[in-house]
């Protein structure tokens, strides 16, 4: 989980080399720069040379050819570049909510990063535009739904490639307004199609990873947020704290339970509010035959290591495939200048982030389930036993607390739990069969990025919940200097109240904002 956010130059360049999800996060969420360099363009030339060269007299997909099952259907040399707006406009179906900018953009991050491979066969100045897209934030609208993962995400890309041929819309400045316009202000040339730049944009992987990309970013901080809640979670009740010891989890032999371990030692330093079980049952001669403090809290308190380690385990995963993914040539037919051939096959096909999307949703989904139970304990004075209902700092009948939020939170947390039915088995046939059996891997990110959202919302009630336990109990001194200085961020946006019941809607999405754009450095 090493996603450490360095501030730097405001340029980054793009080369062949692999980006890395620091460099994606700086563009993404610090408006760094893009810079094509002079082995990024030779790169892309010596691609689209040579397939300018070889696709003379020969039949090759999506050149000379119609495309998917049309493939069987000559295109007339006359054609050919009428061809390639064809398949831009004719697959610009796209319907449902506008993506929002930071996925397209993290998408159009993905698809240049394709054709830098040199595999595509495209001209250098659609790369160009694309990073003057980029670094402009001109953002192409895209509808969220339309792609079957195979042959990628053909209605998606779609939409991309009609605002870089100067057609559709884009968001700019906040406002959705007709490309051709845009582009004019900026002083920018719609893209001309040289050969076969129709279908490179269009077919690919690139938004089911941008997507991914995003959802990656977000479910880290969700991951944080869930130590950091865990943590004054046991402050709280004031739990043994063997449950983080290195020892204990150095016992099982799985990395991710054990660097949750350590994360938690890490954010619970310093902290007065646990106690030593050492010090308390071993050291010490104890005669009751009943405790009054529980000798193990409850598991959602207890096995936060255990249940968050796998979560860990998959978003180190996740990192892994999605970076390969952006560092891949997603299209076809691959163009292959150094064995001097074409390949045709389905490096389009995005099951590779189909299943992972699925398994971070699933991840996220329990992550959730975890923050809804261990705001059950704080508003549970029967399962507690130190703090009022709903942690209500006012007259308890006359005054609620937090009692309300609990609905939302277990609202949400439900559909979450409904949400994380996988999609990477669900392929339904279509395109007259052509394409049998399809990835669905942009609905399996759209539906992550759903949860992550959901999930956000659940971590905002637990912070407002654990600050007025926080009071209560007036722990404010004894807590760790990490999770001390959350608690003072949190009231900052959310003061605490007591006698005077008040709408907290606008309250839930203030905190939920400070947890989604807090700078988090694992």
């Amino acid at each position: 989980m090493q996603l450490k956010i360095k501030i730097g130059c405001i340029s980054i360049m793009a080369s062949k080399q692999e980006i890395d999800l620091e460099t994606l996060y700086g563009i993404l969420f610090e408006n760094k720069k893009l810079t094509l360099t002079d082995d990024d363009l030779e790169t892309v030339d010596r691609s689209f040379q040579f397939l300018k060269d070889f696709s003379k007299d020969k039949i090759i997909y999506g050149i000379n050819t119609g495309f998917g099952p049309m493939a069987q259907y000559r295109v007339d040399d006359q054609s050919l570049i009428d061809l390639q707006y064809n398949i831009i406009r004719s697959h610009s179906t796209g319907a449902g909510q506008p993506l929002p900018e930071v996925y397209v953009k993290s998408a159009m991050i993905a698809r240049l990063y394709t054709f830098l491979q040199g595999n595509s066969g495209v001209h250098t100045e659609l790369v160009r535009l694309i990073v003057e897209f980029i670094n402009r934030g001109i953002i192409p609208y895209i509808p969220e739904h339309g792609s079957v993962g195979a042959s990628g995400d053909l209605v998606q890309l779609a939409h991309i490639a009609l605002t870089l041929i100067g057609e559709g819309e884009v968001f700019y400045k906040g406002q959705l307004r007709p490309t051709a316009e845009v582009m004019k202000e900026n002083g920018l040339e719609p893209f001309k199609i040289y050969l076969r730049e129709g279908l490179s944009v269009t077919n690919g992987t690139s938004v089911m990873t941008g997507i991914g990309i995003v959802n990656l970013i977000y479910a880290r901080k969700l991951l944080h947020w869930s130590l950091v809640a865990s943590v004054m979670m046991n402050e709280v009740a004031a739990s043994y704290d063997d449950l983080m010891s290195a020892e204990l989890n150095a016992t099982k032999r799985h990395r991710g339970q054990r660097e949750i371990a350590r994360l938690m030692r890490e954010i619970s330093a310093g902290s007065k509010c646990m106690l030593k079980r050492e010090a308390e049952l071993y050291n010490q001669k104890h005669t009751e035959a009943t405790f009054g403090h529980k000798v193990q809290p409850y598991y959602s308190l207890r096995c936060i290591p255990q249940i968050l380690g796998p979560i860990f385990d998959e978003m180190e995963n996740a990192e892994k495939v999605l970076i390969n993914e952006v560092n891949s040539a997603c299209d076809n037919p691959i163009i292959d200048p150094e064995n001097q051939n074409v390949f045709h096959g389905g490096n389009f096909h995005g099951d590779y982030i189909s299943y992972e999307m699925d398994k971070l949703k699933i991840g996220v989904t329990k992550l959730t389930m975890l923050t809804e139970r261990q705001l059950n304990y704080l508003y549970h004075d029967r399962i507690n036993g130190i703090l009022p209902p709903f942690v209500n700092m006012g007259v308890l009948g006359l005054n609620y607390g937090m009692q309300a939020a609990q609905f939302t939170a277990t609202s949400t947390t439900a559909e979450c739990q409904t949400l994380s039915n996988p999609m990477y088995v669900h392929s339904i046939p279509n395109n007259n069969d052509n394409q049998d059996i399809v990835s669905m891997g942009t609905n399996s990110a759209l539906i992550a990025k759903h949860i992550i959202e959901n999930s956000f919302q659940v971590m905002a009630i637990m912070m407002m919940s654990l600050a007025q336990a926080v009071d209560i109990l007036k722990i404010q001194d004894k807590m760790s200097p990490a999770t001390r200085a959350v608690y003072d961020e949190v009231r900052a946006i959310f003061p605490a109240f007591s006698t005077v019941d008040s709408p907290l809607y606008k309250d839930i999405e203030r905190v939920e904002n400070y947890l989604k754009n807090k700078k988090i450095d694992f």
